[in-house]
Formats: C-alpha cells, sequence, structure tokens
C-alpha cells in the first residue's frame, strides 16, 4: 500500500510538472502568433492600400458617369428649347404665302376705291400680322441696304440711277422674313449696279 501511496504521489507530482511545458508551449506560439500579426497586419495594410485604389478607380468613373450625364441632359434640354423655338417655322413658312396675298389684295383694294372692304381686309391682315410677329417673325428691311448675301437673293441687277445706290437694293420683288433671327424666306431684290 504504501507503494501505491507513492505511486500515486509520483502520479500527483507528474501533473505538477505537465502545466509547465505547457506553459513552455504557450510561450513559443506567442512568438509565432507576433510574427503573425506582423504578417496580418502586412496584409492588412496591403488590402486598405488596394481598396484606396478600387476606391479612386471607381469614384473617377462615377465622376465621369455623372459628367456625361450632365452633359446629356444640359444637350437635350437646350435642344428642347430651340425646336420649340423653330417648331413652329414650319406653319409660318406655309402662312408667308397667305400674307402675301393679303398684301396684294390690300393694294388693289386701295386702287378700287373700296373702303368698307378695304377696312376689314386691313383689320384682318394686322391682326394676322401681329400674331405672326408674336411667335418671333420679322420682315427683313431690303430697301436702300446694302445688299447682303445673308438676308437678300439678287434677282436682277440694273445699272444705278446715281453713285449712291450702286450695290444697294433698288426695289423688293418678294419680302423676305426671319423667324427669332434666323432667315427662313429671303428677300427677293433688284440690286443697282
Amino acid at each position: 500500500m504504501e507503494e501505491e501511496k507513492k505511486d500515486i504521489e509520483i502520479q500527483e507530482d507528474e501533473p505538477i510538472e505537465q502545466p509547465q511545458q505547457e506553459v513552455e508551449q504557450k510561450q513559443e506560439p506567442e512568438v509565432e502568433s507576433t510574427g503573425k500579426r506582423h504578417k496580418g497586419r502586412r496584409a492588412q495594410a496591403r488590402a486598405l492600400e488596394e481598396a484606396k485604389v478600387k476606391y479612386a478607380e471607381l469614384n473617377g468613373t462615377y465622376l465621369r458617369l455623372y459628367s456625361e450625364f450632365d452633359n446629356y441632359r444640359k444637350r437635350t434640354a437646350k435642344e428642347k428649347l430651340e425646336l420649340s423655338a423653330t417648331a413652329s417655322a414650319a406653319v409660318i413658312k406655309d402662312l408667308l404665302p397667305v400674307l402675301d396675298d393679303f398684301e396684294r389684295a390690300l393694294q388693289n383694294m386701295e386702287k378700287n376705291g373700296n373702303e368698307a372692304d378695304l377696312q376689314g381686309v386691313t383689320l384682318i391682315y394686322n391682326k394676322l400680322k401681329t400674331t405672326l410677329q408674336k411667335k418671333g417673325l420679322e420682315e427683313i428691311v431690303a430697301i436702300d441696304c446694302e445688299f447682303n448675301t445673308d438676308e437678300h437673293e439678287a434677282l436682277t441687277m440694273i445699272p444705278a440711277p446715281d453713285e449712291s445706290k450702286k450695290g444697294k437694293v433698288i426695289d423688293v420683288i418678294q419680302k423676305g422674313y426671319k423667324l427669332n433671327g434666323t432667315v427662313i424666306r429671303f428677300a427677293r431684290v433688284v440690286v443697282g449696279n
């Protein structure tokens, strides 16, 4: 029994030695974990740098796309304004012969001397002309102006009555018109030579 007790005591002593070995083993992994920590920090730093680069790329892409969209939005808004300003150009262009006919009718009525008809037609003519002017139509002034190919179309050239009329418009065959500053019909003129 005593021997058994000694064995038990020895066995009891052995577990005391084992924790010391475990303590020694624990110290070694701490040294390794410190190295791993440094490697982990380097990896984190690399990952952070890569994330920053990727962020910069994505942010640049976003800014370019945003700028492109903003330019597109501005361009379409400008096109809509231009379209609305010139959308009526075709209709007004089709009404110009009617305006010319009114002017011819007024000239004939003045010659015939029918005052009642003349007043009625003049009233209608003025309403039509005022309405078109509100939409941006303006007559091109041509008589006694320098001949300008941007606004005038020379149908004939005649000898100028005097030197001051050379290169100037002497007569207008058909009136020209602008719509919001853009020529929609050139003035057909006779130029002094």
